[in-house]
């Protein structure tokens, strides 16, 4: 497996897959890469996928100090620099999310487009889960592994698909890492930097997400400008695996277009240069 070495000397695993355009997947809190594993082939049609474990997950170094949003996103961008990936479509959902709102933010250069999923600005514009969600994720014994299954699907695919599931946490992250995680999420605030994101950006969230509010879809969309919004009825927080029918050609057509779009930006840019060295060797 390959690692990435971050700027403070943390080795950081990640894997590829697939060909064409290059396209990172980040998971969510305390996830590794393995969150995507339900719906990653999805993209392999178009897309060369790339995914890392956060430090404290999976393959990477776990070290016992202080992470923050900003630093996953620094280890992002030791990804694609080991990859020798310039620039990169960027897909996070819930805390991955979080990273790429500030990924697009602080190197604009590195982003080609941007999909954030079932995410949050964080900060004090953000909607807050309601209390009776989070007494029952910090419910004693099993109770709190079922609410969180419960906020993740709807009841009819939990019936279908009984787990275990790796959108509900890396097993082996150690305690130390989980709450290193929790932390660098409590505090993300995006609010600032949020309008100073140039990359075309989609925002996809679950009508029926109660883990994070719906309506914070609608507050990132009001702030990044020129994003769109895409609202999935009846999904909760982990819409791009229930509902995998919908959201990911969603996905796949708002890269497609962006990708169409750039490259006919281009081709009149080569055409402009083109005339005004016809018109400078003519004077």
């Amino acid at each position: 497996m390959p690692y990435a070495r971050s700027a403070d000397g943390v080795r950081i695993a990640y894997q590829t897959e697939g060909e064409g355009s290059p396209l990172v997947l980040l998971a969510g809190q305390a996830c590794s890469h393995h969150w995507w594993d339900g719906v990653r082939e999805d993209f392999h049609a178009a897309h060369r996928t790339v995914t890392l474990d956060y430090r404290g997950t999976g393959e990477s170094d776990k070290p016992d100090e202080p992470y923050s949003i900003e630093g996953f996103a620094q280890d992002v961008i030791a990804v694609l620099d080991d990859l020798g990936a310039d620039r990169a479509h960027v897909y996070g959902t819930s805390m991955g999310g979080r990273v790429a709102q500030l990924l697009a933010a602080r190197h604009p250069e590195r982003v080609r487009a941007l999909v954030l999923g079932c995410t949050s600005p964080g900060g004090r514009h953000a909607v807050e889960r309601g209390n009776d969600v989070r007494k029952s994720l910090v419910a004693p014994g099993p109770a709190a592994l079922q609410a969180l299954r419960e906020l993740m699907y709807t009841p009819a695919w939990l019936a279908a698909h009984p787990g275990p599931s790796p959108t509900l946490g890396d097993p082996a992250m150690p305690a130390h890492a989980r709450r290193r995680h929790l932390a660098a999420s409590n505090r993300h605030d995006a609010w600032d930097a949020l309008p100073g994101i140039s990359a075309p950006t989609l925002v996809v969230h679950g009508s029926d997400d109660l883990l994070n509010p719906t309506a914070n879809a609608h507050l990132l969309a009001g702030r990044i400008p020129g994003a769109r919004l895409h609202l999935i009825p009846g999904a909760r927080h982990a819409y791009f695996e229930e509902f995998r029918s919908t959201a990911g050609p969603l996905v796949l057509d708002f890269l497609a277009e962006q990708e169409q779009e750039q490259e006919q930006r281009q081709e009149q840019e080569q055409d402009q240069e083109q005339e005004q060295e016809q018109e400078q060797r003519t004077a």
